[in-house]
């Protein structure tokens, strides 16, 4: 489970916030989406939840577990997939998996198993002994998704995952987080796609300006503008309700999307 309690984060110059009291919970069991226009704060949120920026003020958590005081604790518990996925581009993919396993500790055996369930669902692990830097962007993502499940993480955080991916990929990728939400295991998405979101999120909120204007199902956002268009319609009523524009700075610490 991935809990925020009235989180705020500032931008570093301006002291204006990029997000400002924002509350969440994505459950487990559920996959969760996260929708908001071009510097609404998504990205600043998803650094957070990782604990690649502290908040200014407020709590988030994993399972339970405060990702500022106790870091080590929280991290063994997510799997991370940026909107970047350019790492290492001098070691081979299988090398990279490899370290990626011992900095989790998973037996040989086991990373062994993964890596081949998840290389071979994403058609990358013939090219396993090549460098990662001649890897196209959508092989780097697909080696970034693999890594990020090596450890078999409770809590499954994407950002732009479909970014770069072939329509193959996408489809065992939407696959791979239906799998792990029917587990009992959280997945959190970022993306702009809103077909994907309207399919696959069990929930979703709508950031907007740093705040959440919306969380819950679909039916309950129907339910709300009073209407049974697609999400995309609805996603674009309510973000104009709000008056969402202009472009979010740099926060504290990282950029921001």
């Amino acid at each position: 489970m991935i809990k925020l309690s009235d989180v705020s984060k500032s931008y570093a110059r301006s002291g204006v916030k990029a997000i400002d009291g924002l509350s969440l919970e994505a459950r487990n069991g559920e996959i969760f989406g996260f929708l908001g226009p071009n510097g609404a704060g998504k990205t600043t949120t998803i650094k957070i939840v990782t604990g690649v920026l502290a908040p200014d003020s407020g709590r988030a958590s994993l399972d339970g577990i405060d990702v500022v005081s106790e870091p080590m604790e929280a991290k063994r518990r997510l799997g991370y997939v940026s909107d970047n996925p350019e790492v290492f581009s001098k070691l081979r993919a299988w090398e990279y998996l490899n370290f990626v396993a011992d900095v989790y500790g998973v037996p040989t055996a086991l990373r062994q198993e993964r890596v081949a369930r998840y290389a071979g669902m994403l058609e990358i692990k013939d090219a396993l002994d090549a460098q990662i830097g001649s890897f196209s962007h959508g092989m780097k993502q697909k080696l970034q998704v693999t890594a990020s499940l090596i450890h078999d993480p409770s809590n499954w955080i994407l950002d732009e995952p479909m970014v770069g991916l072939d329509p193959m990929a996408a489809f065992r990728l939407k696959e791979l987080m239906r799998a792990r939400a029917d587990e009992g295991k959280t997945v959190f998405f970022s993306t702009h796609v809103m077909e994907v979101a309207e399919r696959v999120c069990d929930r979703l909120a709508i950031i907007s300006k740093g705040r959440i204007i919306f969380q819950g199902t679909l039916e309950e956002l129907r339910s709300t503008r009073g209407s049974d268009g697609t999400l995309e319609n609805l996603f674009l009523q309510l973000v104009d309700d709000e008056g969402a524009d202009g472009a979010e700075a740099v926060p504290n610490g990282g950029g921001a999307k």
